[in-house]
């Protein structure tokens, strides 16, 4: 799998609806301007074709022959480099605290999300024209497989936010597990306010179902021996 991400912009930004109450917005990339060297040749094509055709067309030709050569030029466009903008336009390539999101597409969505927690390397590699300009690709490994983002604006930067976002849910796991462990249960409510903790840090994916259970069943094991 492999998408082209890079700089973000204000232009249709990710939704911030589409986050959790306890989740924050970390990055938000947008397609890296190299993604915009196709259609823009393409753009540039199209338009002196259209040149060319008002330019040699004879005068003798009705109008209606240049209205087809201009109705030509449009669907030219719309076939293709309109195609390409409106997937740049679209694209997210998005960092929160909990998990990283792909999602395109302005009627068609299309959406890939990877846990923070289920990542195992993140990789990043650059030619030397793509070094000078800033760019390179991002590979993502996970236990659904490699995913490649190409044309990410400084994909080492990206790569070190992923480590630390993944190290620190890591510490918020490894917390809340010694919590767990030595909670006082004499203080009043501090049952319900441990689980409720262990609940939010499930539903973020920070504990996997496994620890949660775990944990779960840790604490009030400790009630039930009081």
């Amino acid at each position: 799998m492999s998408a082209s991400y890079g700089a973000g912009v204000d232009l249709l930004s990710f939704p911030a609806s589409l986050l959790s109450d306890d989740e924050d917005l970390v990055l938000d990339l947008r397609p890296h301007w190299l993604s915009l060297i196709v259609p823009a040749a393409q753009t540039i094509a199209i338009l002196l074709g259209l040149g060319a055709g008002f330019l040699y067309a004879p005068y003798s030709w009705a109008p209606w022959a240049f209205a087809v050569i201009l109705i030509a030029g449009l669907t030219a466009f719309l076939a293709w480099p309109a195609g390409l903008i409106s997937t740049w336009a679209s694209s997210h390539f998005v960092v929160t605290t909990d998990r990283i999101i792909r999602r395109s597409g302005l009627i068609a969505k299309q959406s890939v999300e990877i846990s923070l927690e289920r990542i195992s390397d993140v990789r990043f590699s650059q030619t030397i024209l793509e070094r000078l300009l800033g760019a390179g690709d991002l590979t993502i490994e996970s236990a659904a497989g490699p995913v490649t983002f190409q044309d990410v604006s400084d994909p080492e930067r990206v790569q070190k936010v992923i480590f630390e976002r993944k190290e620190g849910n890591e510490t918020r796991r490894k917390e809340a597990m010694e919590r767990a462990g030595r909670l006082p249960f004499w203080q009043p409510g501090s049952v319900a306010d441990e689980l409720a903790k262990l609940h939010r840090l499930h539903r973020m994916s920070v504990l996997s179902d496994e620890e949660y259970g775990e944990l779960k069943a840790r604490l009030l094991h400790r009630v039930r021996s009081l």
